[in-house]
């Protein structure tokens, strides 16, 4: 009974690479190099994925802009007056 315990706790083991996280607690250097680079793939996925959704949304309003919808025509004619405004107090 014992030794079937132990056989299966050495498979678990095995299975979720205790002796790799092992090692790598054991080696802090690599540690940090591995999160530095984790931490730069994060960095570089989030950008390329707000790329994206800002292109699709710059996209969406270009083409809501070329159907001439009275209210968001409005909208869109609103801020532009208030850039415009701000523009001109600026340069004075």
């Amino acid at each position: 009974m014992a030794r079937r315990t132990v056989k299966a706790a050495a498979r678990h083991m095995e299975g979720a690479n205790f002796a790799e996280y092992a090692r790598l607690i054991n080696s802090p250097w690599r540690l940090i190099w591995l999160n530095l680079l984790a931490g730069t793939a994060r960095g570089i996925g989030i950008a390329i994925g707000f790329t994206f959704f800002a292109a699709t949304i710059i996209y969406i309003l270009q083409v809501l802009g070329a159907l001439n919808l009275p209210i968001i025509g409005d909208y869109i004619a609103d801020i532009v007056r208030i850039v415009q405004r701000q523009l001109q107090l600026d340069t004075y």
